[in-house]
C-alpha cells in the first residue's frame, strides 16, 4: 500500500513532463503522462519502465532494478524523488519512447 502523500508529491514533482495523473490500482498506483502509463508507485516506491534511454541519465543510486509487485518484470526504482527537474526528465523520456495510445 502506498502513502497518499507521497503520490500526490511524486505528481507534483513530474508536473514538467506533461499531463501527470497517479490512477489507484490493487492499493498502489499506475503513473501517467500524458495518456501512457510510464511507471508505477508502489510500497511507497517510484518504478519507472526499464528502457534504455534512461540509463544515460539515472542517478546512480536509481539504477537498481526490482519488480514492483510480484510476478512483474524488474523495473528502475527511483529513489531520488526530491529533485523535481530529475524527476520529470525521466517521465517525459519514459512517456516519449513509449508508442502512443490507441
Amino acid at each position: 500500500m502506498c502513502n497518499e502523500d507521497l503520490v500526490q508529491y511524486i505528481t507534483e514533482q513530474a508536473a514538467k513532463a506533461g499531463e501527470i495523473a497517479a490512477k489507484k490500482m490493487f492499493g498502489d498506483y499506475a503513473l501517467y503522462c500524458d495518456g501512457k502509463v510510464v511507471g508505477l508507485i508502489c510500497d511507497d516506491y517510484l518504478y519507472l519502465k526499464p528502457l534504455k534511454p534512461l540509463e544515460s541519465v539515472l542517478h546512480e543510486c536509481d539504477r537498481q532494478m526490482r519488480p514492483p509487485y510480484d510476478g512483474a518484470k524488474p523495473h528502475f526504482v527511483i529513489t531520488d524523488v526530491d529533485d523535481a527537474d530529475y524527476v520529470s526528465q525521466l517521465v517525459k523520456i519514459t512517456a516519449d519512447h513509449l508508442p502512443k495510445k490507441r
